[in-house]
């Protein structure tokens, strides 16, 4: 059987391992916390300084966008989640996995469905002005 490179013999990369013990991790950290900004901005400290900026940003906007979404970290990345605890929305830094790009995506409890088809996730290289205000539209959106 061939190896892919960066896999294990279970099918998991050493950063996959590590996303997944992290979000052991934020669980048992959530049981008796209110609030997870501190930890979700304590990340955004570590980003490379790309990361860090867009990460920053984002957190301004979905803050604005969307004041009732509570931070917090998921799988080692800033996340917003609403009433119910369930993610709405996250960023995932380009060297999270050695991504060339970020990734700002929505999860299920988004708001976001449109016809039988709707994009949950996008790349971003660098954020632009017109960007910020269509993350903030969809972010709007998602919190419903």
């Amino acid at each position: 059987a061939k190896k892919t490179a960066g896999k294990s013999e279970t099918g998991f990369t050493a950063a996959e391992k590590a996303a997944m013990k992290e979000r052991a991790r934020e669980l048992k950290a959530e049981k008796g916390r209110a609030d997870g900004e501190a930890d979700l901005l304590a990340k955004v400290a570590d980003m490379h300084d790309t990361d860090r900026a867009m990460a920053t940003r984002l957190h301004a906007i979905v803050k604005a966008a969307a004041p009732a979404l509570l931070p917090k970290t998921w799988y080692g990345m800033p996340a917003y989640a609403n009433a119910e605890g369930k993610v709405v929305c996250f960023f995932r830094d380009a060297g999270k996995f050695g991504d060339r790009y970020a990734t700002f995506g929505f999860n299920d409890a988004a708001k976001l469905d449109e016809g039988a088809m709707w994009p949950t996730a996008f790349a971003l290289a660098k954020l632009t002005s017109a960007d910020e205000k269509k993350i903030a539209a969809l972010v709007k959106r998602a919190a419903g």
